[in-house]
């Protein structure tokens, strides 16, 4: 069965992340086609990179980086939750990113983005870097607007959770198809 890291990309005090975090996962293990698992950047304390040899060689001085490389290795495929800050993806997610790389290479992964309106920038600019780690992106991705679905908590319209198992689909295809060169 396919293994998909759900990632809380936001380590910010006070974040609505683990709320959104926590609907994807929900709403994903209902499905039952694969294994669904949320990975919090804050439990990995990574601080900035901080590994003398470069990702792609797989050399792990520090225990910080072993852990954060033993957590995605295994996974097949990530829904990546991020906010937008200022028209980008958090400086903590972009960092977890450089970390690793063959960890990363000949994966899929699909968003959920959440801020003024839905984290478009961010995502976009979350797919460029993806790509350049080998990670195939899809094309449907989520995006939640601070001004109508954080109002009196998290109420997301009823189409998201539409718009949410689109990703999957495409996200669990991926990463199925993608199995043979991971191998």
């Amino acid at each position: 069965m396919l293994k998909v890291g759900i990632i809380l990309g936001s380590t910010r005090p006070g974040r609505v992340g683990e709320v959104v975090a926590n609907w994807v996962r929900d709403l994903a293990v209902k499905r039952g086609d694969a294994e669904y698992e949320i990975v919090d950047l804050k439990d990995y304390d990574l601080g900035n990179l901080d590994e003398p040899e470069h990702p792609a060689t797989g050399i792990y001085q520090h225990e910080h980086t072993r852990r954060w490389s033993a957590r995605i290795g295994p996974l097949d495929a990530f829904v990546i939750v991020t906010p937008e800050y200022n028209n980008s993806y958090p400086g903590a997610l972009k960092n977890a990113l450089d970390f690793l790389h063959v960890e990363w290479k000949n994966k899929a992964a699909g968003f959920v983005g959440y801020g003024v309106d839905g984290a478009p920038r961010a995502i976009s600019h979350l797919r460029d870097v993806l790509g350049l780690l080998s990670v195939a992106t899809v094309s449907n991705q989520v995006g939640l607007s601070i001004h109508t679905d954080f109002t009196d908590g998290f109420n997301p319209a009823g189409h998201h959770e539409d718009r949410l198992n689109a990703v999957l689909d495409q996200l669990n295809a991926w990463g199925s198809a993608l199995r043979p060169l991971r191998a």
